[in-house]
């Protein structure tokens, strides 16, 4: 009896053991893709002055690799059918690390944005797969504890991507974001090809105008969210197309693939309303997360003068504060309250962060913009580990690769959505600020002659006129970025009547105490 007891311990040992590879795979395979979604952005100066390329040029560096991810990743569940699923994560990691190196060697753009093209192919299926196999390799009772970790790699590497890519591009060069995939490639490689079996693969027909219209409906979609700004919306002719595109391609899509059999995305997953309802939270939060991500080294940057270090380091609390808040919603909170009362909670933290970033002034210090990311980081864990269980409660193992695939197009998405919203909003309103600021300067104007009189300067005077102009710039910027950071907050407040539509999750019994 005794020797029973033994085998049963030594092999619980042993799959617990091999779950918690998995996890430490899995969460290196999601840093490769979520990783490169930020870190990058530091390093576009560099390559810019590199490459002696314009601003529009350099917008491709980032454009083609976030369309090909998108246009990709809905396919996961496809292509896992097609040839399995340790196959095509193989295929992926290798395929992202070897185009990592590319771009780490390019010598001219093209080089560059044809390389970024297949890291975002290749990058496509890893967060999917990774997000699947955790599902699979957990049991219900267990799946918040592996959520956390994963999250660890899914929102907090994003977060600190700009810090690492400022010290990279600082001491290194800007080769070196590219580079650094590598390592981590080939960790994740070794670990998860030992621990994923081998699945049988079935020959199946490709709905090959389906899949044409897919492509067509969401890359035009991503470009229209990348390049919108920089061509002035609609004005643009390129613009106007794409979005001529998403309408056509996407109606014709959904029309003619609604109870389709053969259709490449099995529009059924949708009729499990918390799968619904939680597509919609993660885009309305990529929208408040990555919205404030984005423009906040701008502010701190172009507005208040921030080295480029310093601005890096100003996401390493919001980084340890979602990190923390992640391994304490899964490991204890998510098991002992209702998961839609974690997401309330993390949503109005993630909102009030960014509207605490909104009331700050041209005079705000390091810990007056850390704070607020403090308090929006505690909100990602709270909101990231329960949104993903509740998500997939109710999703089978068959459908599952194909449901990961379809929740990070909408989470990414949702990030494009919100980058594209605040910098369009931080466009338009500097100039409404500065139309408005600018009206009631006059050489009469009271205000105006006291700010310049210990200048010795007068309004009426060229030197005080360029003075004052400078003066009511810098204050429309302040207000623009004000009003960005706002828009961010109300995104996660929206977001909270959403919560109700989410299934309470079913009660499960307490499980047994360990041996």
């Amino acid at each position: 009896m005794a020797a029973e007891d033994t085998g049963a311990h030594n092999g619980t040992d042993a799959r617990a053991a091999v779950r918690w590879t998995i996890v430490l795979a899995v969460v290196l395979t999601a840093v490769l893709e979520v990783l490169d979604s930020t870190i990058v952005n530091v390093a576009l100066p560099q390559i810019q002055a590199a490459f002696g390329i314009t601003n529009d040029q350099t917008v491709w560096i980032l454009t083609s690799y976030i369309v090909a991810s998108v246009v990709v990743m809905p396919l996961t569940g496809f292509f896992v059918r097609m040839i399995g699923r340790r196959r095509l994560i193989t295929t992926a990691i290798l395929g992202f690390a070897g185009f990592s190196a590319l771009c780490g060697l390019s010598w001219s753009v093209e080089i560059m944005v044809a390389c970024r093209l297949g890291q975002g192919i290749f990058g496509a299926f890893l967060i999917p797969l990774s997000q699947s196999i955790l599902f699979d390799s957990f049991p219900k009772e267990k799946r918040g504890q592996a959520m956390a970790l994963f999250g660890l790699g899914v929102v907090v590497a994003p977060v600190l991507g700009p810090t690492l890519g400022a010290l990279l591009t600082e001491y290194f060069s800007w080769r070196a974001v590219f580079y650094v995939n590598l390592p981590i490639a080939a960790f994740a490689l070794i670990m998860i090809s030992g621990e994923l079996k081998r699945e049988d693969t079935k020959r199946i027909t490709v709905d090959w105008l389906g899949l044409a219209l897919m492509v067509g409906a969401i890359g035009s979609l991503q470009l229209m969210l990348d390049l919108g700004e920089t061509r002035d919306w609609f004005a643009s002719r390129l613009i106007q197309i794409a979005a001529l595109s998403v309408l056509i391609c996407g109606v014709t899509f959904v029309v003619r693939g609604y109870g389709k059999s053969d259709n490449i995305i099995n529009f059924s997953i949708f009729r499990d309303r918390s799968f619904a309802a939680a597509n919609v939270a993660i885009m309305g939060f990529g929208v408040a997360m990555f919205g404030s991500i984005a423009i906040l080294p701008l502010f701190v940057q172009g507005l208040l003068g921030y080295p480029v270090l310093d601005a890096g380091y100003l996401f390493i609390p919001r980084g340890i504060a979602a990190g923390f808040s992640m391994v304490l919603t899964g490991a204890v909170l998510v098991n002992r309250f209702d998961p839609r009362k974690l997401l309330a909670v993390g949503l109005v933290l993630t909102g009030s962060g960014n509207v605490m970033l909104a009331l700050l002034n041209l005079d705000a210090g390091f810990w007056n913009l850390a704070w607020p990311g403090v308090v929006s980081g505690l909100g990602m864990g709270l909101f990231f580990v329960p949104m993903s269980t509740l998500a997939f409660q109710n999703i089978g193992p068959d459908k599952q690769d194909e449901a990961s695939g379809i929740y990070g197009v909408t989470r990414s998405i949702g990030s494009s959505v919100g980058i594209a919203l605040v910098g369009w909003q931080v466009a338009s309103r500097m100039q409404f600020h500065y139309a408005t600021l600018s009206a009631g300067i006059t050489p009469f104007n009271l205000a105006a002659r006291q700010y310049l009189a210990p200048l010795g300067l007068e309004p009426s005077s060229p030197a005080g006129a360029a003075q004052l102009a400078q003066q009511v710039q810098q204050q429309a910027s302040m207000l623009a970025f004000q009003d960005a950071f706002l828009l961010t907050g109300m995104a996660a407040f929206l977001m909270l009547p959403v919560i109700l539509v989410l299934q309470r999750p079913a009660k499960r019994a307490a499980p047994a105490v360990a041996h």
